[in-house]
């Protein structure tokens, strides 16, 4: 509908013609996004440049900020702001300088993203998930390659023997596949997309989530997908959309069964599997494990209202990161950034699941990606997410949609309320 709109705006003015050529580069430059994110090792990576682009197609063409994004922009703003007075001491370090500027970018990235949903949101959506498709063939190609080690690409495309593919970190490429392959499974599920030609797009990311060895990816895949699955069953239309939903699941679990126990029938896959399925591994645990370290870390930060400092954390325990998103809020961005941060993920989460029942047409594509942010929030307990560029693309889009369907809603009660006010 807002694409009719912006459409008609152009052809009432008499330009019509470039208005849709607008749209156009819109999307492209939006598809371009998505699409170059699998590529990590190269810094700047070009998700960064093609953020530059959309940020320069936006900005010539037109971008709209809502007042409904203030809590999103401020809470950023101020998660920031107490990692640069956490910053102070340690100028003279350059990755900590560094890690501070990344986290700005992304807060602009997140912000830019919300607001270009105030139009074409499910034009743009499709664009951005599709080339967020794209990207995880890339990516998840050169993992499975990497893995088995195909024309000498193990030791670029493999980390501590599990595939990384072309990010740095297994733990990072697992997490990052979990939105298009969610995505591509709702759209199966509610027949937008052909039973064989959707496991055909599945097949390719999954094997490569499973290569990763991930538990973070593992369990954010399986929880997600339950959660999805769950609310496009309650937000169904009719009963024969429930019933496929149904249906399709289970054959879905019992194919994902099947080629499990294949997979695992290979002796080196199944040697690294049995490690990694395990909960605790080695090093969580203990007074000087993962979880250990966050433990003794509070005591220190409720006495330091600075934090630590950037990536100070390492430093004092061992050369080892929080692995937990909320204690690192407040280790490198002090109390400020830590109760911004929880405070940004309370809202996002209030906004989220008031989101996902609003019948919207990108009511769908809400619930993918809330399903998807809402398990990684609630896996930032295991894992540093504050430096994810897909983390800060669903939190942008979640608000974005969140603040169109407020205004969608408001709009449209505005003659019910006139013509109340009338008849009193």
């Amino acid at each position: 509908m807002s694409a009719l709109t912006e459409r008609d705006r152009g052809r009432a003015a008499g330009q019509g013609r470039f208005a849709v050529s607008y749209a156009a580069i819109k999307r492209g430059s939006l598809w371009l996004l998505t699409a170059s994110s699998f590529l990590v090792l190269v810094e700047p990576a070009p998700y960064e440049i093609a953020f530059l682009v959309v940020l320069l197609v936006f900005a010539v063409t037109g971008i709209r900020f809502s007042p409904r994004l203030l809590p999103l922009a401020l809470l950023l703003l101020a998660f920031n702001l107490g990692g640069f007075f956490s910053l102070i001491p340690w100028m003279s370090d350059s990755d900590a300088v560094r890690f501070m500027a990344v986290s700005v970018y992304l807060m602009i990235t997140a912000v830019t993203l919300a607001a270009i949903m105030a139009e074409d949101a499910f034009g743009r959506l499709e664009t951005l998930l599709k080339g967020y498709l794209f990207a995880a063939w890339c990516a998840s190609l050169a993992a499975i390659a990497g893995y088995f080690d195909i024309a000498g690409t193990g030791e670029t495309f493999t980390l501590y023997g599990r595939a990384s593919g072309t990010f740095k970190d297994p733990n990072v490429l697992g997490p990052y596949l979990v939105v298009p392959i969610i995505f591509v499974l709702q759209n199966i599920l509610i027949g937008r997309c052909g039973l064989m030609r959707g496991l055909f797009l599945l097949s390719v990311p999954i094997a490569a989530l499973f290569l990763t060895f991930s538990r973070g990816g593992w369990g954010n895949l399986a929880a997600s997908a339950l959660l999805m699955v769950s609310l496009t069953f309650l937000t169904a239309s009719s009963a024969a959309g429930r019933a496929r939903i149904v249906a399709l699941t289970l054959a879905a679990f019992g194919l994902l069964t099947v080629a499990l126990l294949v997979a695992l029938s290979f002796e080196n896959i199944r040697s690294v599997f049995e490690i990694r399925a395990s909960l605790v591994q080695d090093y969580d645990g203990g007074v000087t494990g993962r979880f250990g370290n966050q433990l003794r870390s509070i005591p220190m930060l409720l006495e330091e209202p600075n934090g630590f400092g950037p990536l100070r954390f390492r430093w004092i325990f061992q050369q080892a990161d929080p692995h937990n998103v909320y204690v690192n809020a407040f280790a490198s961005y002090g109390w400020l950034g830590g109760f911004s941060w929880l405070a940004l993920m309370a809202s996002t989460a209030y906004a989220g699941w008031w989101l996902v029942f609003q019948r919207t047409p990108t009511q769908k594509h809400a619930i993918v990606l809330w399903s998807v942010l809402f398990v990684t929030i609630l896996q930032g307990v295991q894992i540093d997410t504050d430096h994810w560029r897909h983390v800060y693309l669903m939190l942008g889009l979640v608000w974005g949609l969140a603040a169109q369907a407020k205004m969608q809603r408001v709009t449209a009660q505005r003659p019910n309320a006139g013509h109340q006010e009338h008849r009193a």
